[in-house]
């Protein structure tokens, strides 16, 4: 019989197979798919010492195959020097704000981005472009929401709407990106301590992350790329919904 400290890491290696099969099916979510599950098994400082060396694999393996569609000039002088700063900031929060209300406040950051995405998809609505201090700010939080849960991707994609990049650059530059801050946040997990004890999960995951990886490779030439991310939406909204209920 499975004792109560190995079935949620087994759970987690679940929702992990998930996410990242996902995310290269579609190119998004592999961490927040994988924490916002995994909040429901696990406390959020535990995992993201796990996901965010786990990540590394996977956007420092599609960073090579698709760094000649990266849009360096967005990537230095307008995403990483606001990302960093936000992504330092919010892990400075992170020990002011306890376990519960990081939890809480995760599950409300998923309900907002589900809801507005499932709406888009339902109204077909088209992304208008923002004003240039209203882009900087929504990145400059999304850094924030990156430093607290490693999940800077919502904010950042609404940041960067309407932002004049073809579908292979924006999604190039923003994988690079994850792989840039990501490593970041992996060493001031060493730093801090909390990376060394999640070493011996991270080793028994990485082929995982490698079998997500193969299949979702599979899956994207053969599934409705479009129905399944209503799929993942309404799972992550359901989720979000039970991470941001109070109590």
């Amino acid at each position: 019989m499975l004792d109560a400290m190995t079935l949620p890491w087994l759970l987690l290696g679940l929702f992990i197979f998930f996410a990242f099969t996902t995310e290269a099916m579609t190119g998004f979510g592999s961490i927040v798919i994988a924490l916002s599950l995994g909040a429901l098994v696990l406390p959020i400082p535990e995992i993201l010492p796990v996901l965010v060396p786990l990540n590394i694999v996977m956007s420092g393996t599609l960073s090579w195959r698709h760094r000649h569609h990266i849009h360096w000039p967005t990537l230095w002088r307008l995403i990483l020097p606001l990302m960093v700063l936000g992504t330092l900031a919010g892990y400075g929060l992170r020990p002011w704000l306890g376990e519960q209300l990081l939890k809480h406040a995760f599950g409300v950051l998923v309900l907002w981005f589900t809801t507005r995405e499932l709406w888009r998809m339902v109204k077909g609505i088209k992304v208008n472009p923002h004003g240039a201090w209203w882009t900087r700010g929504w990145m400059f939080l999304a850094g924030i929401t990156h430093g607290l849960f490693a999940s800077g991707g919502p904010l950042l994609v609404y940041a960067l709407s309407g932002l004049s990049l073809d579908k292979q650059r924006f999604r190039a530059t923003l994988i690079l990106v994850w792989l840039s801050l990501n490593s970041l946040l992996t060493v001031v997990f060493l730093l801090d301590g909390t990376l060394l004890p999640a070493a011996p999960r991270i080793g028994m995951l990485v082929p995982v992350v490698i079998a997500a990886m193969v299949l979702g490779e599979v899956l994207h030439h053969r599934v409705n790329e479009e129905r399944f991310r209503q799929v993942v939406f309404v799972v992550l909204w359901f989720t979000g919904l039970i991470l941001a209920w109070p109590g």
